[in-house]
């Protein structure tokens, strides 16, 4: 969000907080991209904020109040307040449970694996309407097909893109494996490291799709830890995912750091070919 976005989004949180009986003397910024992340003190919740239109945020309170119920490994809601999306001034926002973050130890892989597998086995008890993986496919087509939206996009690159959605797109859909509620980007970024263990974060890119696409997005330390892993899925998983991620990365919206250095990075080791690295590899650069 521009700073001009941002002063608003932050006023609109601290307001809805006074209104709410929270103390709020200050408001820290955690993360800024499409949504901003504060943290409120001293009260010390944690609000997601966004323009009204442009986030999902009842579907991540849905899913965050049906996985709680399932024990599932994901941050709660803020208990201090009802749970639901507020608007005011124009802006969704959310309250959450804030979390102190602490060092990984040792066995941080193995943790992050058996946390991603509680997950899901969670999440095979709910039933919600969510998009499918391919929706995402689908959307990241579209964005390579039209150069106004990625006016930066050279026409080689565009090509390997466009080619590379596809064919892992149509290898995996071939497979016939079974699906199921997945997180969509259970990456690092989405993983908290608490005392209570490990968490996942951003509900809102929740989907239906193989679990390999899940695996997907974690360390290479991760995913051979994750028990069951259909090999040959998880690899065409892997570069459809960075393929998406690369896509993503050339949308004239797009607000990632570095986003287009990112994008040809990408297309470097896309260009290189198998084995394909893990997105949660390059992320945790």
């Amino acid at each position: 969000m521009e700073a001009e976005i941002v002063s608003r989004a932050v006023a609109a949180a601290t307001t809805l907080a006074g209104e709410l009986h929270l103390r709020v003397d200050h408001a820290a910024v955690i993360h800024n991209s499409n949504k901003l992340a504060l943290r409120l003190l001293p009260c010390g919740v944690f609000a997601r904020v966004a323009p009204v239109g442009q986030e999902v945020a009842a579907l991540e309170v849905e899913l965050a109040l049906r996985l709680a119920e399932t024990a599932c490994p994901v941050t709660p809601l803020e208990p201090q307040v009802e749970p639901r999306v507020y608007e005011r001034d124009g802006f969704a926002v959310t309250l959450w449970t804030y979390y102190e973050v602490v060092s990984p130890d040792p066995g941080f892989p193995g943790a992050y694996a058996e946390a991603l597998q509680r997950l899901h086995t969670g999440m095979r008890s709910v039933e919600i309407a969510t998009p499918h993986f391919l929706d995402r496919v689908a959307e990241a087509e579209r964005l390579v097909t039209h150069r106004d939206e990625t006016p930066a996009l050279t026409e080689a690159d565009r090509h390997l893109l466009l080619g590379t959605l596809q064919s892992a797109r149509e290898r995996i859909h071939s497979r016939g494996v079974p699906e199921q509620l997945l997180h969509g980007e259970p990456h690092p970024g989405n993983v908290l490291n608490t005392r209570d263990g490990l968490l996942f974060i951003d509900l809102e890119t929740c989907c239906r799709g193989p679990v390999e696409f899940d695996v997907a997005h974690v360390p290479e330390e991760v995913s051979a830890r994750y028990p069951d892993v259909d090999q040959v899925l998880l690899a065409e998983c892997r570069r459809l995912v960075l393929a998406m991620v690369a896509a993503w990365r050339w949308d004239i919206r797009d607000e990632f750091p570095d986003g287009h250095q990112h994008g040809r990075d990408i297309l470097s080791l896309l260009r290189q070919g198998p084995p394909w690295p893990a997105l949660g590899a390059l992320v945790a650069e």
